[in-house]
């Protein structure tokens, strides 16, 4: 299970952050109603859930790292945290409560589906240009703004972060 983390720098270099947590997400979503009837089925499948897993929770620290400007990165992190531990705070009781009412491929096919609806928000929400430096514009901003010091004019590229002076992700128009 660990060897999605070590592995993740060598992978990186060939795949993008978005197309391996995919790959994990796709991953668990195939595994979850595989198998729980054979021993040696299961676990496999709990391997294989793990790997998944590690896939989609490993580039995560990578992605909060790159998006936040250090001084907000202990925010961003304990937002992450919570958030994650807020949906573990519904699932786990919702695993319990449906793997004691339903039989458990029923309870399998039920998070295979919520994984899959997962992974179709995020292929929604996550940019499809996720470069790490993006060309954008500061047309509000005055010529000799600190911000624009080193830019050639309004429009520069530089790895770019949410924060006061970028408060949204640059369109293409932009």
């Amino acid at each position: 299970m660990l060897s999605a983390a070590f592995w993740l720098g060598l992978i990186l270099t060939f795949f993008s952050a978005s197309l391996f947590a995919a790959s994990g997400t796709g991953t668990t979503n195939a595994t979850l109603p595989a198998g729980s009837q054979v021993w040696s089925l299961l676990l496999l499948t709990w391997l294989l859930l793990g790997i998944g897993y590690s896939a989609v929770q490993t580039p995560s620290g990578r992605l909060l790292r790159r998006s936040a400007q250090a001084a907000d990165r202990p925010a961003v992190f304990a937002a992450q945290f919570a958030l994650s531990h807020a949906c573990w705070l519904v699932t786990y009781p919702l695993a319990g409560w449906l793997g004691a009412t339903l039989p458990l491929a029923v309870t399998a096919l039920a998070f295979s589906a919520l994984t899959f609806a997962a992974l179709v928000v995020a292929a929604q929400v996550w940019p499809a240009a996720d470069a790490e430096t993006q060309v954008h514009s500061h047309d509000d901003l005055p010529p000799d703004h600190p911000h624009l010091v080193e830019a050639d004019g309004h429009r520069h590229d530089h790895a770019f972060v949410i924060d006061d002076l970028h408060t949204r992700w640059p369109s293409r128009a932009n």
